[in-house]
Parts: structure tokens; C-alpha cells; sequence
């Protein structure tokens, strides 16, 4: 006799993952929300104009979807956060309300599904359910709006420069470091896995030239990642590696003007003693000015997005104007990697030319011996040097 079988209950509809709740009020995404990201968790965020940096962490962390609080395509100009996300497949509802704030428990099993942020069977939130059809038509629309953030660009970099003049044109706060920089070639690396391959192309020119090498925040994991180990480190106290950390010569940290080091607990209670260096400039425009002071004859820039998208994509109000003065700063000794790696050609060194010439020896008297021919051959060798010697002994009477 044949029992029926019950009924299988179908999964539910949507993307599931487990909230991990972080993020500042309509500004940048947490240090300390990344490093909690897991794969398959949903990311609660509020950040008006998601940034390209921030989706690449999120795609790195292997995330299943992002609730953003706020808009992730404000209008203000066409951000690529977005893109990179839908692109990867992670779900983006966006413009929750900070009701989901409240109703979201760290921690929770949460359910996206048509734009509705799910707790079970109750939905506790309502947004834009995202699409790459939808990110393209935002994005279009947004690059009318580049004119107003350009006049606000120029407005935040003269503002920059007023307020970083000594550190800028003097060196003035910039700090001592242990590890030798004057007259070597630098190669500083910013995070990011999609620049994995770029700097796998460069590990020849690495071992040819053996730079200093820098990893700033995530860039000192690639480093790891592809062999090499960063003599130097500079980022955030939340955003660096103790592990990486310990293994540095050197490690440098963004410091108030007073002082202050946000932080800075964490990395002395894992037995690291860093460096402030007091500046508003971001960290990577920080490892370039380090290098630069510390007589650097040419420092190459790894992971780093010196475009006009990129500059208007940071995130980070302040960064913008620091990183294009840190380049005019650097001028011609500032180049970015990928050049590099289209121009390096591997060096064929003296003891390869050598090994080269022995082998092509080594086969040419063993086929010698093989045809026979060799006994002959010597013997040709020596009649023509006892010639030789025989016609100089004349000249010589």
C-alpha cells in the first residue's frame, strides 16, 4: 500500500539572506559593515549615490542583495555603483525609507522580492526594485547633471588646497618612515579584486625591479593575493589587516590634526604601533604623497581611477580634490600601472644567455658523437692549428 506523499512547500519567492545592518545616514558604507559581510547576506545600507568602491566590496563579499535606505542613483551625476551590482546579479532595492532601520534587527532572515523587503510573510518595507534596464535609463538621465557637480568639484578642491597647503607644497605633518624610498621605484596598490589581473601582470616588473611595494587598505590583501608582501601600509585603522599589518615595515594611518587616531586601539591591542599622518586626503592619495616626500624616483599607481567618472564616483567628498592635486603634485613621477604593464618587456638576464649557449653546445657535440663524424673532425682541428702554428713560426724567422 502506497502512502501519499505530502505536499512539497515551494520556496518562497525573492532572494533570502540574513540582514547585516551599516552605513552612515546618506553617506559612505562602514569599514566595519564590510568586514561583517558574508556570502548570501542582504546589506542594509543608507548612501545616496551608491559608489563604484563600495559595489565592488559588496560583489567581493559574495552579498545575495542591498536594501538602500536612500537612492542609489540621486541624479547628481551618473554614479556606477548600481551597474556593478545588477551586473553581478545582487538583488538592489533602493529607497526604503529609514522605517526599514527600525523593522530590520541585525542579524534577521529577510526576504526581497518585487521591491518589497519581506520578515516572514509581512512585508516591513517598499522600495525600486532594481534592473540593469533600469540603473541604464537612471544613468542616462544623471549625466545632465555633471555641469552642477563639476562647479561643486572646483568649489571642494580650492577649499582643499587651502586647508592642506603646508602639507601639500612643504611636506609640513607628513611622517617618517623606516622603509627606504629615495631614488626606487614605488608601486602603490589600492583594493578592489577586479584589479587582480592587472597587477599579475606586473609580477615580472615586480622581480626585475623590486619596488617598494605599498598596499593601501584592501591593496595590501591583493598583494598577498598574488605573491607579494607590502613593505608598507596605509589605511583606516578599521579597514587594515593585523595580520598583513604585522608583517609591514611600516604602517600609516589617517590622523585628526590634533592628533586623534579613530581606531587606533584595535591595532595596538593586535601588538601594531602605526604612524598617524594628520590630512583629510584619503588614504590613497596619503601612500602616493609618502612616497613622493620620501624621494620616490617613480611611483607607480596600481587599482587607482584618475578618470572623470571616477573622480565624481568616490563617495567621498574630500577625496576628489586631494587626488587631483596629489597628481599634479607627483607630475611626471606618478604613472599608472597598466602603462607599466604595456610597456615592461621581460629582461633576458646574462645567465639565461649563458645556460642558452651551453645547451646549444651540449646538443651539438652529441649529435657529433652520434654521426661519427666527431673523430674526424678533431682531427681536422688539429691539423689545422699545427698548421697554423707552423705558418707563424715562419713569419716569425
Amino acid at each position: 500500500m502506497k502512502w501519499p506523499r505530502g505536499r512539497t512547500k515551494e520556496a518562497p519567492a525573492g532572494v533570502v539572506g540574513t540582514a547585516r545592518l551599516g552605513g552612515r545616514s546618506g553617506g559612505e558604507v562602514s569599514p566595519e559593515l564590510l568586514r561583517r559581510l558574508g556570502r548570501g547576506d542582504i546589506a542594509v545600507i543608507d548612501q545616496v549615490d551608491l559608489d563604484r568602491a563600495t559595489a565592488h566590496a559588496f560583489v567581493d563579499a559574495g552579498v545575495a542583495g542591498v536594501i538602500n535606505v536612500s537612492p542609489s542613483i540621486s541624479g547628481r551625476y551618473p554614479n556606477l555603483g548600481p551597474e556593478i551590482l545588477t551586473d553581478a546579479g545582487v538583488a538592489l532595492v533602493d529607497d526604503v525609507g529609514d522605517g526599514v532601520l527600525r523593522r530590520v534587527r541585525d542579524g534577521a532572515p529577510v526576504r526581497l522580492h518585487d521591491g518589497g523587503v519581506y520578515l516572514g510573510e509581512d512585508e516591513v518595507a517598499r522600495g525600486f526594485s532594481q534592473t540593469a534596464e533600469t540603473v541604464a535609463d537612471q544613468l542616462a538621465e544623471a549625466r545632465s547633471g555633471l555641469a552642477a557637480q563639476l562647479e561643486a568639484f572646483s568649489a571642494n578642491t580650492t577649499e582643499f588646497m587651502g586647508r592642506e597647503r603646508a602639507m601639500l607644497l612643504d611636506g609640513v605633518g607628513v611622517p617618517g618612515l623606516e622603509t627606504a624610498m629615495n631614488g626606487r621605484t614605488v608601486l602603490v596598490v589600492a583594493g578592489g579584486s577586479d584589479r587582480v589581473e592587472e597587477l599579475r601582470r606586473l609580477k615580472h616588473f615586480v622581480r626585475e625591479e623590486r619596488p617598494v611595494l605599498v598596499g593601501v587598505g584592501g591593496g595590501a590583501a591583493l598583494l598577498r593575493t598574488v605573491g607579494f608582501t607590502p613593505a608598507v601600509v596605509v589605511g583606516t585603522a578599521l579597514e587594515i589587516d593585523p595580520e598583513l599589518a604585522r608583517k609591514a615595515v611600516d604602517v600609516v594611518i589617517p590622523a585628526d590634526t590634533d592628533g586623534h587616531i579613530a581606531g587606533l586601539a584595535r591595532l595596538q591591542d593586535a601588538g601594531i604601533d602605526p604612524v598617524g599622518f594628520p590630512s583629510s586626503a584619503n588614504p590613497e592619495d596619503m601612500a602616493l604623497i609618502l612616497a613622493q616626500r620620501h624621494g620616490a624616483s617613480l611611483v607607480v599607481a596600481c587599482g587607482f581611477d584618475a578618470t572623470l567618472s571616477g573622480f565624481l564616483d568616490r563617495g567621498r567628498s574630500g577625496s576628489n580634490p586631494s587626488t587631483v592635486l596629489t597628481r599634479l603634485r607627483l607630475g611626471p613621477t606618478l604613472v599608472d600601472a597598466s602603462a607599466v604593464a604595456a610597456l615592461h618587456r621581460h629582461r633576458v638576464t646574462t645567465g639565461a644567455v649563458l645556460l642558452l649557449l651551453l645547451a646549444v653546445m651540449a646538443v651539438g657535440a652529441t649529435a657529433l658523437f652520434a654521426s661519427g663524424l666527431a673523430e674526424a673532425i678533431v682531427m681536422l682541428v688539429r691539423e689545422g692549428w699545427a698548421a697554423a702554428l707552423a705558418a707563424a713560426q715562419g713569419v716569425g724567422t
